[in-house]
């Protein structure tokens, strides 16, 4: 089991850079363009709801713009498939040019895929000449299902609704998560400080330039000291925040995302880290609090699925707050409390799309965490008599993901036609 987890924590725990929606599809793009063999004359992109969503606001990693079709048009020029969701890594000020070029050329025609129940989903079909390429990635950002190049076949997992690895994935419940977190022999799971390493100098780059709504670096000024004070707190919510300011507003700067998000990376790694920082813990006590904070996103993500009408950031957040539960020196029955917390109180915040202003709702779902971890310690519990919370945390996290993957569907549909029909 113990092997299991370590790989499914190696599968959903890795590096990205940019949002994670437009760069899966710049990398179907990069793969689709590799199996062409040459630049493509015309692409046709073919999405879900939920990636249009997630992509229609969000900056660019090196570009200075927001959107798909700069994605895309780099994703054929310069993308290179083998670097998975840092495809764009390579990106320069030349290939920008070349890129809002080729967008000029009217050669990028994007639409929504009809008559498909996957959210995560992207089909793109190249052609040069009278030659045609078609790539397609669905249920996770870097699962190819189908590869062809003209009528030869390279590659068709289509019928398969599952990931390539899902028969290999451990069930868990939060109990398992606890026990791995605290049992696993240090060495198997030290490599999870690589999580703390690059996050946290995401956020700390951040501060130093000009990112989104510049949440972070407002939470590090006057209004700190004024309102939160200079605080553990307030040092968790600048770093969070701030780190997710950069990484929304398209900064060349990577970040290590937890089941196919960035945001949920950052908000399952930070606070725990900043936490156990400024409270003097050991390195093995931080590594196992991340180890318990991440398994704990990637545990709920896996009823959930990869996307959603509910904003990961309460997902991610949940996670965060059991890490700092058990800094805190809460035991199993505590960090289940915190659980509770959480999901009595974030259930219900609706994801409408990826963009700067995820920030504020990265900040509301790690102040959260903190408040939910505090009453946990005091032994405070939301109760079974109380809204969706039951007696059993694992059905607790069950009707939360319940909600968000069948209950807010109609939500997740009126979110896009507004988000599309504005002027």
């Amino acid at each position: 089991m113990n092997a299991q987890i370590i790989s499914l924590i190696k599968r959903e725990v890795i590096p990205a850079i940019g949002c994670t929606e437009p760069i899966a599809v710049a990398l179907c793009v990069a793969k689709a363009t590799e199996i062409l063999d040459r630049i493509p004359e015309k692409i046709t992109v073919l999405l879900s709801a939920n990636i249009l969503k997630n992509a229609m606001g969000v900056g660019i990693p090196g570009t200075n713009m927001i959107g798909l079709p700069i994605a895309i048009a780099l994703g054929a020029l310069i993308g290179k498939s083998d670097y998975q969701l840092e495809v764009l890594k390579d990106c320069t000020p030349q290939s920008v040019e070349r890129a809002k070029k080729y967008i000029d050329e009217k050669r990028i025609f994007i639409s929504l895929k009809e008559d498909i129940d996957e959210k995560l989903y992207v089909e793109t079909i190249c052609e040069a000449g009278e030659d045609k390429s078609v790539a397609i990635i669905a249920c996770g950002h870097t699962s190819f299902t189908y590869l062809a190049r003209n009528s030869e076949i390279l590659l068709d997992k289509k019928q398969e609704s599952v990931d390539d690895n899902e028969e290999n994935t451990p069930e868990l419940t939060l109990r398992k998560v606890y026990d791995f977190a605290l049992t696993a022999p240090l060495e198997e799971i030290s490599f999870i400080l690589e999580t703390a390493r690059v996050n946290k100098c995401a956020a700390e780059r951040s501060f130093e330039g000009n990112y989104g709504h510049n949440l972070g670096k407002i939470l590090r000024g006057g209004c700190q000291n004024k309102i939160l004070g200079d605080t553990v707190f307030s040092h968790i919510l600048s770093y969070t925040s701030g780190a997710c300011d950069a990484r929304m507003a398209g900064a060349m700067i990577p970040v290590m995302s937890n089941s196919g998000s960035g945001n949920q990376g950052i908000s399952a790694t930070l606070p725990v880290l900043v936490y156990a920082e400024e409270s003097g813990k050991s390195e093995e006590e931080l590594i196992r609090a991340l180890i318990l904070s991440h398994l704990t996103v990637i545990y709920i993500k896996q009823s959930l699925g990869r996307l959603s009408a509910l904003c990961g950031c309460v997902v991610a957040a949940t996670g965060s707050s059991c890490g700092i539960t058990w800094l805190m020196g809460g035991s199993f029955e505590q960090i289940s409390y915190a659980v509770q917390n959480m999901v009595a109180n974030l259930t219900g915040m609706i994801c409408d799309g990826a963009k700067p202003s995820c920030a504020l709702k990265v900040a509301s779902g790690v102040s959260t965490a903190v408040l939910s971890a505090m009453m946990a310690m005091e032994n405070k519990s939301v109760t079974s008599v109380e809204g969706i919370v039951d007696k059993d945390v694992d059905q607790t996290i069950r009707n939360l993901t319940l909600i968000g993957s069948q209950g807010m569907n109609e939500t997740d549909k009126l979110v896009l036609e507004i988000m599309t029909g504005k002027n």
